[in-house]
């Protein structure tokens, strides 16, 4: 998977402890029936377990679903505020990669900037 972060895709954080034994059909059939999402849709789809020291990305990549699986050694990833009605929510690209390096969310402030709304398709 090359995983790299763009605006031109969406990134879901499942809002509960995944399951790690699952493979690409298990996450997907979470996308279906949790996230109420396509799984297909070239979305990425983040997954973390109970500790929150295993992460999962899942996407499809047009021939084939690709994972990124990470384990930390030592430490957590943190999990966003989400919802307790929700199974999970829309991060931005540059959340997960704030996630990924081990930054804390609670502590960083977005300055003020112009943003254009589009519809993603």
């Amino acid at each position: 998977m090359n995983l790299s972060f763009s605006k031109s895709h969406r990134y879901y954080m499942y809002g509960k402890a995944a399951d790690m034994r699952k493979g690409c059909d298990g996450l997907s059939g979470l996308v279906r029936n949790e996230f109420l999402q396509n799984p297909l849709s070239g979305d990425v789809f983040i997954f973390l377990n109970h500790r929150g020291s295993l992460i999962k990305l899942l996407q499809w990549q047009g021939d084939g679903f690709a994972i990124f699986y990470k384990r930390l050694e030592k430490g957590t990833y943190e999990i966003p505020q989400i919802n307790c009605s929700s199974s999970g929510m829309e991060i931005s690209s540059q959340q997960l990669l704030l996630i990924l390096e081990g930054i804390s969310l609670l502590h960083i402030r977005k300055r003020v900037r112009f943003q254009h709304d589009f519809v993603h398709k």
